[in-house]
């Protein structure tokens, strides 16, 4: 009996010993599942995201306000200043109330985010945003705030085109009501999964709908809307200081590679892609810009290269993730002629008064942006399109999202414009404007002597 038992504990210890292997295999997959479904946080994404959102409020703050404030005349720059500050400290407010739920807020709807995140409802530090890499989240917050950036300075462009002329109370009035009904829509429909152009197949990789056509198509609708500045045409309105303006624009351009490379919203392999590319097509429209002056006029200008540098910029903001860095020179070169005609020529035959060139260069610029990305995008120029890319295909559907956005904000647009001017008015007196905003609006003046 005894050796029964024996031979049978011999017997289960064997089996038990054999089904270890599948037992530790089951136990292996178990994990490597839950491994799979639970959402990787990276502290270098999130840490990457933090300073990239620092990078492009450094674009509104001081970037885009000193590169304006040197664009205009000495007894403005102040205005300019004061816009640009005021426009960010009251889309972040925006951006919690409503902005965020507007175009991101989890909505089926094309055209809008609906208001299922209004005052960052059921936003907690524990919660998570997707990011292009399946499994991989940074927290919301980040995001929150990352997107928060892009709102402050969308807006904040629109001022060069009324420069000098507009109330302030206009101005903030005019911000508020396009943003909740033009920018927010637009942002959803082109970077939210439910979004029209999103869904129609549309690649804007940072901007080039959402921020600069859409900034662009505001501003010329704005700049025929207030009319032109009291002699124009007669009287010397040059920039004050080139020194501040490229000053401005070189902290735009450090500031746009949060902007670009930070819209991957990752730090991997792919995000040196658009970091890459927003150094070389900058380079190549500054080179473009200049030459063009060099041959048309003679001399090359320090505005004609800060013009193309930001030119350059907003071209390759769509395109940045899209394009490889031999189409972003090519893009950057062939903008930079095609804003110039619009600046030096365009804008002098139909007689709007757009000041700091904000359609020539945004509106046009993203527009050309948003074509090259189709026009570049396929592997004959470096880009990411796979065999199956449709150059003439994706380039079509590019120029339906460019047409969907111009369609909406100009409609938005004006109708922005006419409640402002039925609320406040939109323009300054006469005496205020030959005497300076800076004076008039705000009771001090940039400089003493």
């Amino acid at each position: 009996m005894a050796n029964i038992k024996h031979i049978l504990g011999l017997a289960a210890l064997t089996a038990t010993a054999a089904a270890l292997p599948a037992l530790a295999q089951d136990a292996a997959a178990a994990v490597e599942a839950a491994a799979e479904a639970a959402p990787i946080m990276d502290k270098g994404d999130t840490a990457w995201m933090m300073t990239a959102t620092i990078l492009v409020l450094f674009m509104t703050m001081p970037g885009l306000a000193l590169f304006y404030g040197g664009l205009v005349r000495q007894k403005n720059m102040l205005s300019v200043l004061m816009q640009c500050t005021l426009i960010t400290a009251m889309m972040m407010v925006i951006w919690v109330f409503w902005g965020y739920s507007f175009a991101f807020g989890g909505g089926t709807s094309p055209f809008w985010g609906g208001f299922g995140k209004l005052f960052l409802s059921g936003v907690t530090v524990d919660s998570t945003a997707a990011t292009f890499t399946d499994g991989v989240v940074i927290p919301e917050y980040v995001f929150i705030a990352f997107q928060m950036t892009f709102a402050v300075i969308t807006p904040a462009l629109i001022v060069g085109a009324f420069a000098e002329r507009m109330k302030f109370s206009a101005v903030l009035l005019f911000i508020a009501i396009w943003t909740t009904f033009c920018y927010f829509p637009v942002a959803h429909m082109v970077w939210d999964g439910a979004g029209l152009l999103f869904n129609l197949g549309a690649l804007d990789f940072a901007g080039g709908t959402v921020v600069h056509i859409n900034a662009g198509i505001a501003a010329l609708v704005g700049a025929i809307m207030v009319g032109p500045r009291i002699g124009l045409g007669k009287e010397n309105m040059a920039p004050h200081s080139m020194t501040l303006t490229m000053v401005g624009a070189s902290m735009l351009w450090i500031g746009w590679f949060g902007f670009n490379a930070g819209s991957n919203l990752e730090a991997n392999g792919f995000t040196g892609l658009p970091f890459i590319n927003t150094f070389v097509a900058t380079a190549a429209a500054i080179l473009s810009w200049s030459a063009v002056e060099a041959l048309t006029r003679g001399k090359a200008s320090m505005l004609g290269a800060a013009s193309g540098m930001v030119a350059g910029l907003v071209a390759i903001t769509p395109a940045c993730g899209q394009l490889g860095p031999i189409g972003a020179i090519l893009l950057g070169l062939i903008v930079s002629p095609i804003c110039y005609f619009f600046v030096a020529t365009v804008k002098a035959k139909f007689g709007y008064d757009d000041a700091l060139d904000v359609f020539g260069v945004h509106g046009i610029g993203g527009i050309v942006g948003a074509l090259g990305t189709g026009l570049f995008g396929g592997s004959m120029f470096g880009g990411q399109g796979g065999e199956d890319y449709s150059t003439i295909g994706q380039t079509i559907v590019q120029a339906e999202a460019v047409l969907v956005t111009i369609v909406w904000c100009g409609v938005v647009s004006v109708i922005a414009y006419k409640i402002v001017d039925m609320i406040v008015g939109l323009r300054v007196d006469t005496d205020s404007e030959r005497q300076g905003l800076d004076l008039t609006s705000h009771g001090e003046s940039a400089y003493h002597s």
